[in-house]
């Protein structure tokens, strides 16, 4: 069964769980996901389908994209993704994922998506180095510092923690827990915050390190 669905971040608020708990909690709207095409292990040697993703206006897209949407019977949407599976599908093409039949409340997830982008930083910002005296005259505030030894091995290490651009990379969120399913509206309430802005696109998917 496939386990991973397309979503939105929509924001974070705030719930009650079954325990009468406050919880904070990031609503996803997640699906519905049309399955546009499906692989076999005989075929194309692994198992996986291809699920899309908001829809959007015929002419945003090109025409190989657009033939091949139709040919699996499904509108025209902005986002498609493989998701492998271990097992041959029970789906077909044209088949719609929604949110309340993938997934179900107390379920543990990972979400996938793009942190969000702080622009060029210095060290003390992007890994929290603790920088010079603060006091007057020390010359030496937020700067880096020394980044290399002398002749040996007279160079700077891999790795070196150094000024550059801060957040946009991808970055999975594992083993979040569902506090709810609303699925007349293809919204879950994950407890927790997930990367990226309110806005952007994530993938929600069964957790791969859940702990019994």
């Amino acid at each position: 069964m496939i386990k991973t669905l397309l979503g939105k971040k929509l924001g974070m608020t705030q719930v009650y769980d079954g325990d009468n708990v406050l919880v904070p909690v990031t609503v996803v709207e997640a699906g519905p996901c049309p399955v546009v095409q499906v692989k076999t292990n005989e075929k194309d040697g692994y198992d996986a389908v291809q699920i899309a993703f908001r829809p959007t206006k015929p002419q945003r897209l090109n025409k190989p994209i657009l033939g091949h949407l139709a040919k699996a019977g499904v509108e025209p949407h902005a986002r498609l993704r493989e998701v492998r599976l271990k097992e041959p599908a029970d789906v077909k093409p044209g088949d719609v994922l929604t949110v309340g039949e993938v997934f179900e409340e107390g379920q543990v997830v990972d979400v996938i998506g793009i942190s969000k982008g702080k622009g060029f930083a210095g060290v003390v910002k992007r890994f929290r180095a603790a920088g010079g005296p603060a006091s007057h005259g020390s010359m030496f505030h937020r700067r880096i510092g020394s980044i290399g030894m002398r002749q040996t091995p007279g160079r700077s290490w891999k790795n070196q923690s150094m000024p550059g651009h801060m957040g946009a990379k991808r970055r999975t969120v594992q083993n979040l827990r569902i506090v709810k399913i609303i699925p007349e509206k293809n919204l879950i309430l994950i407890r927790g915050s997930v990367p990226g802005a309110t806005g952007d696109e994530v993938v929600v998917r069964a957790a791969i390190k859940a702990r019994k």
